[in-house]
């Protein structure tokens, strides 16, 4: 999706993701793009649409996916290339993907989508990315890391707002399934009613696991019944969340998932009433600033004035490129890379997807913001190209790594 979390989210209005303590690169290397032809438009409210994208049985495999996860999608707007990263919204199914796309102000892509988009069209989409998945499993499949004994209750909440929705209401509907012990608790915020994504699929969970599943609407725009459930999630309304309506202290994984300010706000709560950080799962919607950077990515430079360059050599696809950066102009990784090669990877080129990143084989660089990578793929090597600028002579990373 179009979602700080280490990975994307949803629909966004572009919304990028990252988590917390999974490694965002599920996907083993570097994605690619494939074409993908549109089953299916459907309409979620005024401003989202939920889109189902058909998967040729050659690249079953390759879009196999954890709930949570997000892809990066292209498609040619207005004579431009568009891309921008959506929330797998749909349960893993053979044949196809479902996304969710709510409309930006001013956003292309999701305009388009919302407003052109049709069954019969195309778009390429990059096999599935991102951490925002759940590690808290009972042994019993492939990605069940087993950290919650088979034989104990094990219990989830998720705080989502707007289109945020998308990756939770997946890791939701494959918590519940895979785990019959599991309890999950949803607040999600919205301005009104008719803003409510998935609104189907939520009842559904509700009516199927009555007993599991509890979902608490809060409306910023709307007069209900009990103030808690009106106006914005603010510190007065999480003390009473975390105090009165879940047991914090005996929850095993939190997921958050909607813009900075809500998720950062979670964040603290949590963090000062002693939650390990390794329990929190966040993703972020992209921000102003990051469509800023990811219009500007692969924009021309200037020369130094002095004839000062740093090297820059990269791999992709087992191919060596190099590329000579001015040290005056300061550019990222990712900006001199896509000087010289089209086909390298990004998505949001904010620092959210992890689309981008490489691993760091010699040199030094300064990543100004990190989003979407874990402490351990840190340590690793790996870096965001879209935030590191060369800090030495000369920088070899590797895309394929």
């Amino acid at each position: 999706m179009v979602a700080l979390s280490s990975s994307p989210a949803v629909s966004s209005p572009s919304s990028v993701s990252s988590s917390s303590t999974v490694s965002s690169s599920s996907a083993v290397g570097r994605a690619h793009f494939y074409p993908l032809t549109v089953r299916e438009v459907r309409r979620l409210t005024d401003d989202a649409v939920e889109v189902v994208l058909i998967v040729p049985p050659e690249l079953v495999p390759v879009f196999d996916h954890h709930p949570g996860q997000y892809v990066a999608v292209r498609a040619e707007v207005g004579g431009t290339q568009v891309r921008r990263s959506y929330s797998l919204c749909g349960p893993p199914a053979v044949g196809e993907i479902r996304i969710a796309i709510k409309r930006d102000r001013g956003g292309v892509f999701s305009t388009w989508a919302n407003e052109t988009l049709q069954p019969g069209m195309t778009v390429e989409a990059m096999s599935p990315r991102g951490g925002f998945i759940s590690r808290c499993g009972v042994g019993d499949g492939d990605d069940a890391e087993g950290l919650v004994a088979a034989d104990k209750t094990s219990r989830y909440l998720a705080v989502a707002a707007g289109s945020g929705i998308t990756p939770i209401v997946a890791i939701a509907r494959g918590v519940l399934h895979r785990s019959p012990r599991a309890v999950f608790d949803l607040v999600f915020a919205n301005r009104t009613a008719n803003d409510v994504m998935f609104v189907e699929e939520i009842a559904d969970l509700k009516d199927r696991y009555p007993a599991r599943f509890a979902v608490h609407h809060v409306l910023s725009r709307e007069q209900r019944s009990s103030p808690w459930h009106s106006g914005r999630i603010d510190d007065v309304k999480l003390r009473e969340l975390f105090d009165v309506v879940v047991p914090v202290a005996e929850v095993d994984e939190f997921f958050l998932c909607g813009p900075f300010e809500l998720v950062q706000l979670v964040r603290d709560d949590l963090a000062r009433r002693g939650v390990p950080s390794e329990k929190v799962r966040y993703e972020l919607f992209a921000s102003a600033s990051t469509a800023r950077a990811r219009t500007e990515t692969g924009a021309p430079v200037a020369a130094d004035p002095t004839g000062e360059t740093t090297t820059i050599r990269f791999t992709l696809d087992g191919l060596t490129s190099e590329v000579e950066s001015p040290r005056s102009a300061r550019e990222t990784l990712l900006n001199a890379a896509l000087r010289v090669r089209a086909d390298v990877p990004f998505a949001c080129a904010g620092g959210v997807c992890g689309t981008c990143r490489a691993r760091l084989v010699d040199g030094q660089v300064d990543m100004a913001d990190n989003y979407a990578l874990e402490p351990d793929e840190v340590a690793d090597g790996f870096v965001l190209t879209c935030q590191s600028r060369a800090t030495t002579e000369s920088v070899t990373i590797d895309f394929d790594a």
